[in-house]
């Protein structure tokens, strides 16, 4: 048995993504198959408990639309340059460490090779990320992640449109003893800020995100105190 986390936005108008911890038969194995199965019995945990749709978003995902968000495959364009790569590109090149970075070439490279790039390993701590010449701060520490992914998701509309048909989000490669970031409360966090009119208010500026999402960074904090949430 295993646990993972849900995510489910609130579409009532109140900024908010609530975690669920649900246990689940896990199907240990990296074969895609393997983790379909898990997928499918998470999810039929989750509804067990009054999830409703759900959507998991990972490149193992048995929905088109569920591979289309994984942040290997969601793309985003900057404005001033016009330049494209997905998500998980544009993170990992814009890590800064004590010892290299940003590693921006990495942009250019296909979104599993920015990721297993040695440099990433090799470099020291992580200090900061720097996106085109503009500093993030490490703390909160998904704030980066989140505000590329919700950029990147505004930007290709149809995605936007079908996302916002659901309620709960799962990734089940995120494992929240291994990993900080997740594309499944990125894409809450999107349903929630449309829902409550403060999706275009948030992308003014990533200061202006940092303002917006902070309650629920708050809330995230103080479940992490607790050891359910990295």
């Amino acid at each position: 048995m295993a646990k993972r986390p849900v995510y489910v936005a609130n579409k009532d108008g109140k900024l908010s993504v609530i975690e669920k911890q649900v246990e689940f038969k896990w199907y240990p194995g990296m074969a895609t198959s393997q983790k379909q199965k898990s997928i499918e019995s998470l999810h039929v945990a989750a509804k067990s408990e009054g999830v409703k749709r759900v959507l998991e978003i990972s490149s193992k995902s048995e929905s088109e639309l569920g591979i289309a968000l994984s942040a290997f495959n969601l793309m985003i364009t900057t404005k001033q340059k016009r330049q494209t790569f997905s998500v998980e590109c544009a993170f990992q090149a814009s890590k800064v460490f004590e010892r290299g970075g940003p590693y921006m070439d990495l942009l250019h490279e296909s979104s599993r090779i920015a990721k297993k790039d040695l440099r990433l390993r090799d470099s020291g701590n992580l200090i900061n990320f720097v996106f085109f010449g503009k500093a993030f701060a490490p703390k909160p520490r998904t704030l980066f992640y989140d505000w590329l992914y919700t950029n990147a998701l505004r930007q290709n509309e149809s995605l936007a449109d079908e996302v916002l048909r659901y309620d709960w989000f799962t990734d089940i490669e995120f494992n929240p003893t291994k990993s900080i970031n997740c594309q499944a409360f990125s894409a809450a966090l999107f349903v929630t800020l449309s829902f409550s009119s403060l999706l275009n208010d948030a992308l003014e500026s990533p200061e202006a995100f940092a303002d917006v999402v902070s309650p629920i960074y708050g809330h995230r904090h103080s479940i992490e105190v607790q050891g359910n949430l990295v």
